[in-house]
């Protein structure tokens, strides 16, 4: 197992509480459309067969991870993004870690943001779309209603949004980068483990 570290000073505005559960993330395994360096927003793409290998490696990780802390999967919410790719992902996870595939929960406030965005990604807002601050405030929302610890699938705007609400990294900085599939996320306040 892979792990990296990364962490940064910045400020959070989640509750203290939230932030110490545990808490992994999982971006949703490559699409025909990530592939293709296309931006899907929200558009329901699903994955592909790289895209379903990507989302199995991250259950076995994350059995590995589980183990490693004694913990097991019922101990966890489960929680994904409504669109598919995200969907599958999660379900293709929680096989591989020997329980019930659709045993979780959707919320769409865990959607994608679509933004291409030079001057200003943090803030940018493309027609018809959220900025990622927007999307920051949407995704509080939701953490703050966690009452325990959490495995996430969703997309890599939630992501980088997830780093500046547990103040990994500032605004200006979250949107570089990239957030990769088929690895986990695992968040603490002021830091991020990456394991893959």
């Amino acid at each position: 197992m892979h792990r990296t570290s990364s962490s940064a000073g910045t400020e959070s505005a989640a509750r203290p509480e939230a932030l110490r559960r545990k808490f992994y993330f999982v971006r949703h395994g490559e699409t025909d459309w990530n592939a293709e360096r296309r931006l899907q927003g929200r558009r329901d793409i699903p994955l592909n067969a790289l895209g379903r290998r990507q989302a199995a490696r991250s259950g076995e990780l994350l059995a590995n991870l589980l183990a490693i802390g004694g913990a097991t999967p019922q101990q966890f919410a489960f929680t994904a993004s409504p669109l598919s790719r995200a969907r599958e992902t999660m379900e293709i996870m929680r096989a591989e870690l020997g329980v019930p595939p659709q045993d979780y929960t959707v919320d769409v406030r865990l959607r994608s943001v679509l933004a291409t965005r030079e001057r200003d990604k943090w803030n940018f807002q493309p027609p018809g779309g959220e900025s990622y601050a927007q999307l920051l405030a949407r995704v509080r929302e939701w953490h703050d209603g966690i009452t325990g610890d959490a495995i996430i699938a969703a997309h890599g705007g939630v992501a980088r949004a997830l780093l500046v609400l547990y103040a990994v990294k500032s605004p200006a900085e979250a949107p570089l980068g990239d957030v990769a599939q088929g690895v986990v996320y695992e968040f603490a306040p002021g830091s991020v483990n990456r394991y893959g």
